[in-house]
């Protein structure tokens, strides 16, 4: 069974987790066998997400499992651009994983983590500016709403993080079951 691991931190952008949690539940449900176990990681199992939203974590960045893919939610990045513990974990769990992915901001931590360097990236339309003047050998797009470059998958804010998890679940299983999953869950997928 696939690991999907979503990382998240103080201040994480709720629905840049929630979002893509959501689909790959959602997916794992309308299977005969669930391909893949979803799972919320932090620093500290209690993370404040934005808006005041108490959040449990499944594991901590020291306790996870190995992760076939890496999701980093966004959010306010700031404090987390600067914790050695999270991007050393972010590198490891990288390095191991099919797929290294983020939504919106979570671009930034990628990069500053390494495991984003001259690829071709998005991230949320009021940060693009500053993902390319802080990471100038990204080729940051903008106006789309995910970007794929090899086994990096980025998107833009917030609820494009669905429709590039939906596009994740197309490349993990296939169309039919991400189709299945955009109707379950009564969402208009832009793919």
């Amino acid at each position: 069974m696939l690991q999907i691991g979503i990382v998240i931190y103080d201040d994480a952008e709720v629905l840049d987790f929630a979002g893509p949690y959501e689909v790959f539940a959602t997916a794992a449900r309308l299977c005969d066998a669930p391909p893949w176990q979803v799972s919320l990681i932090s620093e500290r199992h209690q993370v404040m997400a934005r808006g005041g939203f108490a959040v449990q974590s499944h594991f901590t960045l020291a306790d996870h499992p190995p992760l076939d893919v890496l999701v980093v939610s966004g959010g306010v990045h700031t404090a987390a651009m600067d914790n050695p513990v999270l991007l050393a974990a972010l590198r490891e769990a990288g390095d191991g994983a099919r797929w290294v992915t983020s939504v919106c901001t979570g671009a930034f931590l990628l990069a500053r983590a390494g495991l984003l360097t001259r690829h071709r990236v998005t991230t949320h339309w009021e940060d693009i500016a500053d993902l390319r003047h802080g990471f100038p050998a990204l080729d940051v797009q903008e106006k789309i709403r995910w970007v794929e470059d090899g086994n990096r998958l980025t998107s833009a804010g917030i609820s494009a993080g669905i429709d590039m998890s939906l596009h994740l679940v197309e490349r993990l299983h296939g169309r039919e079951l991400a189709d299945k999953t955009a109707r379950q869950m009564d969402y208009a997928w832009q793919r």
